[in-house]
Protein backbone atom coordinates (compact mmCIF):
# COMPACT_ATOMS: atom_id res chain seq x y z
CA UNK A 1 0.00 0.00 0.00
CA UNK A 2 1.46 3.40 -0.89
CA UNK A 3 2.31 5.66 2.00
CA UNK A 4 0.83 9.12 2.39
CA UNK A 5 3.64 11.48 3.40
CA UNK A 6 1.45 13.77 5.52
CA UNK A 7 0.09 10.91 7.63
CA UNK A 8 3.56 9.44 7.90
CA UNK A 9 4.86 12.70 9.30
CA UNK A 10 2.11 12.74 11.91
CA UNK A 11 2.99 9.37 13.33
CA UNK A 12 6.61 8.78 12.45
CA UNK A 13 9.22 9.91 14.86
CA UNK A 14 12.60 11.29 14.07
CA UNK A 15 15.26 9.58 12.06
CA UNK A 16 16.91 8.42 15.31
CA UNK A 17 15.29 5.00 15.00
CA UNK A 18 17.36 4.46 11.85
CA UNK A 19 20.60 5.71 13.39
CA UNK A 20 23.27 3.50 14.84
CA UNK A 21 24.51 3.98 18.40
CA UNK A 22 27.39 2.31 20.26
CA UNK A 23 25.00 0.48 22.65
CA UNK A 24 23.13 -1.86 20.29
CA UNK A 25 20.87 -3.83 22.66
CA UNK A 26 17.71 -5.41 21.27
CA UNK A 27 14.25 -4.56 22.59
CA UNK A 28 14.26 -7.80 24.60
CA UNK A 29 17.61 -6.89 26.15
CA UNK A 30 16.27 -3.41 27.03
CA UNK A 31 13.12 -4.91 28.56
CA UNK A 32 15.34 -7.03 30.81
CA UNK A 33 17.04 -3.94 32.32
CA UNK A 34 14.35 -1.22 32.14
CA UNK A 35 11.02 -1.08 33.91
CA UNK A 36 7.87 -0.66 31.77
CA UNK A 37 7.78 3.14 32.12
CA UNK A 38 11.48 3.49 31.29
CA UNK A 39 11.04 1.27 28.23
CA UNK A 40 7.98 3.27 27.09
CA UNK A 41 9.84 6.56 27.32
CA UNK A 42 13.43 5.66 26.43
CA UNK A 43 12.75 3.10 23.69
CA UNK A 44 9.25 4.05 22.43
CA UNK A 45 9.68 7.85 22.67
CA UNK A 46 6.96 8.42 25.25
CA UNK A 47 6.70 11.22 27.78
CA UNK A 48 5.82 11.44 31.46
CA UNK A 49 3.04 13.70 32.75
CA UNK A 50 4.24 17.23 33.59
CA UNK A 51 5.25 17.72 37.21
CA UNK A 52 5.37 13.99 37.92
CA UNK A 53 9.10 13.31 37.56
CA UNK A 54 11.41 12.86 40.52
CA UNK A 55 13.99 15.27 39.07
CA UNK A 56 11.58 18.07 38.11
CA UNK A 57 12.19 20.08 41.30
CA UNK A 58 15.62 18.67 42.25
CA UNK A 59 18.53 21.13 42.01
CA UNK A 60 21.76 19.59 43.30
CA UNK A 61 24.87 21.79 43.36
CA UNK A 62 27.20 19.06 42.12
CA UNK A 63 26.92 15.73 40.35
CA UNK A 64 25.83 14.43 36.99
CA UNK A 65 22.57 13.24 35.45
CA UNK A 66 23.07 10.07 33.43
CA UNK A 67 21.00 8.04 30.97
CA UNK A 68 18.72 5.68 32.90
CA UNK A 69 19.25 3.09 30.17
CA UNK A 70 23.00 2.93 29.65
CA UNK A 71 24.36 5.20 32.45
CA UNK A 72 26.18 7.51 30.02
CA UNK A 73 26.78 11.00 31.53
CA UNK A 74 24.41 13.54 29.94
CA UNK A 75 24.08 16.71 32.04
CA UNK A 76 26.07 18.32 34.82
CA UNK A 77 24.04 19.41 37.84
CA UNK A 78 25.18 22.97 37.13
CA UNK A 79 23.38 22.82 33.73
CA UNK A 80 19.98 22.42 35.42
CA UNK A 81 17.71 25.42 35.89
CA UNK A 82 14.20 26.26 37.09
CA UNK A 83 12.01 26.63 34.02
CA UNK A 84 8.61 25.88 35.51
CA UNK A 85 7.75 23.70 32.50
CA UNK A 86 6.96 20.54 34.51
CA UNK A 87 10.02 18.56 33.40
CA UNK A 88 13.69 18.83 34.34
CA UNK A 89 15.30 21.59 32.27
CA UNK A 90 18.97 21.99 31.32
CA UNK A 91 20.57 24.77 29.30
CA UNK A 92 23.30 22.52 27.86
CA UNK A 93 24.52 18.94 27.82
CA UNK A 94 27.94 17.40 28.34
CA UNK A 95 29.71 17.76 24.94
CA UNK A 96 28.82 14.86 22.64
CA UNK A 97 26.40 13.25 25.12
CA UNK A 98 23.16 14.21 23.38
CA UNK A 99 22.19 13.82 19.73
CA UNK A 100 19.53 16.03 18.12
CA UNK A 101 17.02 14.92 15.50
CA UNK A 102 14.09 16.56 13.77
CA UNK A 103 10.85 15.16 15.19
CA UNK A 104 7.78 15.64 12.99
CA UNK A 105 5.25 13.77 15.13
CA UNK A 106 1.77 15.24 15.43
CA UNK A 107 2.43 17.57 12.50
CA UNK A 108 4.89 19.75 14.45
CA UNK A 109 8.59 20.26 13.80
CA UNK A 110 10.49 19.90 17.07
CA UNK A 111 14.03 18.92 18.00
CA UNK A 112 14.17 15.57 19.75
CA UNK A 113 17.15 14.78 21.98
CA UNK A 114 18.45 11.26 22.53
CA UNK A 115 21.37 9.70 24.38
CA UNK A 116 24.33 9.57 21.99
CA UNK A 117 25.41 6.22 23.44
CA UNK A 118 22.18 4.19 23.26
CA UNK A 119 19.69 6.35 21.34
CA UNK A 120 17.33 6.47 24.31
CA UNK A 121 14.68 9.21 24.03
CA UNK A 122 15.30 12.00 26.53
CA UNK A 123 12.84 14.69 25.44
CA UNK A 124 13.07 17.81 23.29
CA UNK A 125 15.15 20.98 23.11
CA UNK A 126 13.67 24.43 22.61
CA UNK A 127 15.53 27.63 21.65
CA UNK A 128 14.79 31.29 22.02
CA UNK A 129 12.35 31.16 24.92
CA UNK A 130 14.16 33.94 26.77
CA UNK A 131 15.42 32.07 29.81
CA UNK A 132 18.41 33.82 31.44
CA UNK A 133 20.84 31.00 30.61
CA UNK A 134 24.13 31.03 28.68
CA UNK A 135 22.61 29.20 25.66
CA UNK A 136 18.97 30.39 25.56
CA UNK A 137 18.06 26.71 25.18
CA UNK A 138 15.84 24.49 27.29
CA UNK A 139 16.51 20.76 27.18
CA UNK A 140 13.14 19.48 28.40
CA UNK A 141 13.97 15.98 29.68
CA UNK A 142 11.83 13.19 31.11
CA UNK A 143 12.91 12.30 34.68
CA UNK A 144 12.28 8.65 33.79
CA UNK A 145 15.09 8.91 31.22
CA UNK A 146 17.59 9.97 33.90
CA UNK A 147 19.57 8.71 36.86
CA UNK A 148 21.66 10.90 39.13
CA UNK A 149 25.11 10.51 40.67
CA UNK A 150 26.32 13.04 43.27
CA UNK A 151 29.86 12.45 42.01
CA UNK A 152 30.72 13.84 38.61
CA UNK A 153 32.74 11.25 36.63
CA UNK A 154 33.53 13.93 34.04
CA UNK A 155 35.23 16.11 36.68
CA UNK A 156 37.05 13.16 38.30
CA UNK A 157 38.70 12.19 35.02
CA UNK A 158 39.88 15.75 34.29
Amino acid sequence: MPSIPFFGSLFSSSSSSKMSYPDQRTDDEWRAVLNKEQFRILREKGTEPPGSGKFDKTYPETGVFTCAGCNAPLYKATHKFKSGCGWPAYFDSIPGAVTRHTDNTFGMARTEIVCSNCGGHLGHVFKGEGYPTPTDERHCVNSVSLSFSPEDPVEKSS
